[in-house]
């Protein structure tokens, strides 16, 4: 008859199979019972899939999985301990894929937060003076751009295109707008045809207001885009609200 003590001591080999079918049964009254019993060997759950990880990585796995005997505590007491190495490796390794995961995952949505939050900085350098975007404008030739400003609104937009074999690269300098808004440059075709170039949110400090108290605000817009159309098939540009509402259009 096995002791309080000694069936504790027991979910190790259970876990392990160790046990022969007598102290099995005996072993799984006692944890019916037991708490502590079964906390230990929830803990020690997939053994089995780690053990096999282990002996693949092992040079003379075999070494390690044979237990000649059910009574040599020490050599229980070093398989629990390769085991317990085994999980704790596990266990980094799934750390680290899921820190990965969540950089994935959580990034987009935090750069999208910044970008459309009361920070006065813009969180996407590509919409920001000196960015991308803005270089483009600066490449295209005046003759090669558009201007206009809305009478009602006061926003204004300024479009450089460039002829690309797959329709045209549009560029969009925008000014005296205010937030918060989210948008959208469109392209209207000759036909009717409309295909939206990008979309952005304005925060509410807005762009191109030489007076405001915002350095960033100061300074125009700039995002670029692509349109399926060559030039010469856009009949005009419109800066919209995504809800519809027109801020300005520039002739093509």
């Amino acid at each position: 008859m096995t002791s309080p003590q000694e069936q504790h001591a027991d979910v190790g080999a259970y876990a392990l199979g160790l046990l022969d079918d007598a102290d099995a049964t005996r072993f799984e009254t006692h944890l019916a019972g037991c708490e502590l019993c079964m906390a230990e060997l929830d803990s020690l759950a997939g053994l089995e899939p780690l053990l096999a990880e282990y002996a693949a990585a092992t040079p003379d796995p075999g070494a390690f999985l044979s237990v000649p005997d059910r009574s040599d505590d020490a050599l229980l007491g070093r398989l629990l301990d390769e085991v317990a190495e085994v999980r704790a490796r596990t266990r980094r390794r799934r750390m680290v894929l899921v820190a990965a995961a969540a950089v994935l995952i959580i990034g987009g949505p935090l750069i999208a937060v910044q970008a459309t939050s009361g920070d006065t900085t813009s969180a996407v350098a590509d919409h920001a003076p000196g960015g991308p975007a803005e270089a483009a404008f600066d490449l295209i030739p005046a003759s090669a751009k558009v201007s206009g400003t809305d009478p009602a609104t006061k926003v204004s937009a300024t479009i450089g295109v460039e002829k690309k074999a797959w329709g045209s690269h549009v560029v969009l300098e925008l000014g005296n707008v205010k937030g918060p808004l989210r948008c959208s440059l469109v392209a209207v075709g000759k036909n009717g045809d409309q295909q939206t170039v990008t979309t952005w949110a304005v925060g509410p400090w807005g762009y191109g207001i030489p007076d405001s108290p915002h350095d960033t605000a100061r300074t125009p817009l700039y995002m670029h885009g692509g349109a399926a159309m060559q030039p010469n098939e856009v009949d005009h540009y419109e800066v919209r609200t995504l809800d519809g509402r027109t801020l300005v259009d520039v002739k093509a």
